[in-house]
């Protein structure tokens, strides 16, 4: 493909800054899954990096609970947290982006802006249009594949790795606040309360139509 300049803007006949974000509540395997995705991306000939987006707040509440107490957002307050957690973000975005635009890789990115904008309907976050206005510079990634999970099932995980803490009624918030967003007809849903290879499996075959080479295509899935 080559752009109204004349230049050659694809690797190999795959779109050089093609893009892949991965959302959904917590638990849904996005990072395991964007992991797999950019390995199995680049081991058949198309180069692709995992990269992350979280807001902080793991980190944050691990700080939290060092000072004795229970999260971050009691240690800093709603507001003073949210606004640390939008920054956060914008500036791992802004890292994301760039890469995608100097290098050849296809980026598969866990956790996009649909992220930030569903945590803060599940919380009742008030601002998410100024929000929107901040993070309107990021463009809208090539594919979104929204990774559905039960609440109960996403937190069995989210207790099994134990990093974290969350509860049902939050997850079953965040699920709706993800399903709430204008943007969630054109995510492809993708059913994630699978076990880990089969939910791959599925992004596999989601991901090879939108990228040309025959070795993506043909590529063999399990």
């Amino acid at each position: 493909m080559r752009n109204r300049d004349g230049r050659d803007d694809t690797v190999g006949s795959v779109t050089r800054q093609f893009s892949i974000a991965l959302v959904g509540i917590d638990g849904a395997g996005k990072s395991t899954q964007a992991a797999l995705l950019a390995a199995w991306l680049t081991s058949v000939g198309v180069p692709a990096r995992h990269v992350k987006n979280p807001g902080g707040r793991l980190r944050l509440d691990r700080i939290a609970r060092a000072l004795g107490r229970p999260d971050a957002i009691s240690l800093l307050g709603s507001g003073l947290f949210l606004v640390t957690e939008v920054l956060v973000r914008w500036a791992l975005l802004i890292r994301s982006v760039l890469w995608s635009r100097l290098t050849r890789q296809v980026i598969v990115m866990d956790r996009y802006t649909y992220c930030q904008y569903a945590t803060m309907r599940a919380r009742g976050n008030r601002g998410e249009r100024l929000v929107r206005l901040l993070y309107r510079i990021f463009p809208r990634p090539n594919l979104v594949c929204f990774l559905t999970v039960t609440p109960p099932r996403a937190l069995e995980r989210i207790e099994r790795r134990g990093k974290d803490l969350e509860s049902q009624d939050y997850l079953a918030a965040l699920d709706a606040g993800y399903r709430s967003l204008p943007e969630i007809a054109a995510f492809t849903i993708v059913d994630a309360n699978l076990p880990t290879m089969p939910v791959h499996t599925a992004l596999r075959e989601v991901v090879a139509p939108q990228l040309s080479p025959p070795t993506v295509r043909h590529s063999p899935v399990p």
